[in-house]
């Protein structure tokens, strides 16, 4: 029996991606769950898994080639013991899933992804008094609160949300005035090549031909770099970004932290400073809600999140990838460390999920493994501040009356100035240096 492999979904926000690796052959013999193709989303690369099992009769795919959801990957011929409809799950959650039918039943394209348009809007509203009523305007379940009338999908929508983007001022090219993919990423293009007071386009200006000079090579941008290009060029030039730094005495944190690994060391092997600071940030954003928002100009209102999920910049030979941990403040450092170490080896090993970089409300950036003595990070829209973590140093430090050589730790944090005054930047970034300096409350 011959059977299609097909493209599956794997996450809401993802329609498209592009062929990195082809790692079968013609006439090689597949199991379920083994790689198939390594696929590279606007977000994140990682290996697809083949739904069925037996012998690769055609790869109807190319490296580097674009391929949809619902795409052909393989023809196989098959004893029949497939999974037929199959959803893997992984520890992160929902993985992927497929339908795989024969030839004889192939479905119309059309038939991949329907997605339904929600039109009314629902004010949300909380009993602590300190909070603001909450008008959302997205399908997020946490407040269960519904789109307003732009027709857009969820996923469409997920990437304008992604990007900063206000979904209501896109102007749809789909049939009945859809908005689409495209449409979104057009919209952000046209915001970044709008004249900054000179009447010249900002990424509009001719380059020189620098081979005028020397020798030059072209590579084209890879879908992570050039979805970072657009993130940040779209933050910088939208949110006005100031940056509060301080220093913390880690002195009694580190002693702290490598007690805890010579205690038990195959539980907290992992336990690092920036899994520390997950915690301690975690604290922080409930303690200082403002912090844990987004900000709707168009709408002049805030929302402010219940949930804290905590973003840690990744080094990768593709770019940084920011894996998120899930409800930090109800995990202890152990399991923020452990996640954090899976989370960070699958971002280098290509084998993260877009769905694992979703839903960040804080982020962290430690280059201190690197060096430098101070940075200024940039927000991630749609989040309201980030913290930049540098090298710790020793430092002569006058304590009663006498200078003490004690670890001192410089933090940078970026906030978004619309929303956040320096005076309550202060006393964040304060709150959590105060945090590091007592391992007492790190266990609390």
């Amino acid at each position: 029996m011959i059977k299609e492999i097909r493209l599956p979904e794997v996450s809401d926000n993802v329609e498209t991606g592009d062929v990195v690796k082809i790692l079968v052959s013609v006439g090689d013999k597949i199991k379920i769950d083994q790689p198939i193709i390594e696929l590279e989303t606007d977000k994140a690369m990682f290996e697809v898994p083949s739904s069925e099992e037996g012998t690769v009769k055609e790869i109807n795919v190319k490296e580097g080639e674009s391929i949809k959801i619902g795409s052909v990957i393989l023809k196989i011929e098959s004893n029949g013991t497939g999974a037929g409809i199959k959803e893997s799950k992984k520890e992160s959650g929902n993985y992927v899933k497929s339908e795989i039918k024969t030839e004889t039943e192939k479905p119309a394209a059309t038939e991949f992804k329907i997605e339904s348009v929600l039109t009314d809007e629902k004010k949300v509203s909380y009993s602590d008094e300190k909070t603001p009523d909450i008008v959302r305007s997205e399908d997020t379940p946490q407040y269960n609160a519904t789109v307003e009338s732009a027709p857009a999908s969820p996923s469409v929508r997920r990437l304008a949300r992604e990007l900063g983007v206000e979904i209501d001022q896109v102007t749809g090219s789909g049939q009945s005035g859809r908005i689409l993919e495209s449409d979104v990423k057009n919209h952000v293009k046209s915001k970044l090549t709008s004249t900054a007071g000179t009447g010249v386009p900002v990424s509009n200006q001719p380059l020189p031909d620098f081979r005028k000079w020397g020798e030059t090579e072209i590579i084209s941008m890879s879908k992570v770099r050039a979805l970072t290009a657009a993130s940040m060029s779209y933050a910088w030039s939208t949110i006005p970004m100031v940056t509060q730094s301080d220093k913390s005495d880690i002195t009694s944190a580190e002693e702290f932290r490598k007690k805890m690994i010579s205690k038990s060391e195959n539980k907290n092997a992992g336990l690092t400073i920036t899994s520390i600071l997950a915690k301690i940030c975690s604290a922080a954003l409930i303690k200082f809600p403002q912090f844990n928002s987004s900000i709707d100009m168009n709408k002049k209102e805030i929302i402010y999140k219940k949930y804290v999920n905590i973003g840690i910049a990744v080094d990768t030979d593709r770019g940084l990838l920011v894996p998120v941990i899930k409800n930090t403040d109800k995990k202890s450092v152990n399991e923020i460390s452990a996640e954090l170490g899976q989370l960070a080896e699958k971002a280098r090993s290509k084998k993260i999920l877009p769905e694992e970089m979703d839903g960040g409300n804080f982020t962290i950036s430690n280059l201190g493994g690197i060096g430098g003595t101070h940075f200024n990070p940039v927000v991630y829209s749609p989040q309201v501040a980030i913290l930049g973590v540098s090298r710790a140093v020793k430092e002569a430090v006058y304590i009663n009356e006498k200078f003490e050589p004690r670890l001192m730790l410089p933090l940078s944090l970026t906030y978004d100035h619309r929303i956040i005054d320096g005076a309550d930047a202060a006393r964040f970034l304060r709150w959590i240096c105060d945090a590091l300096e007592n391992p007492l409350l790190i266990i609390l």
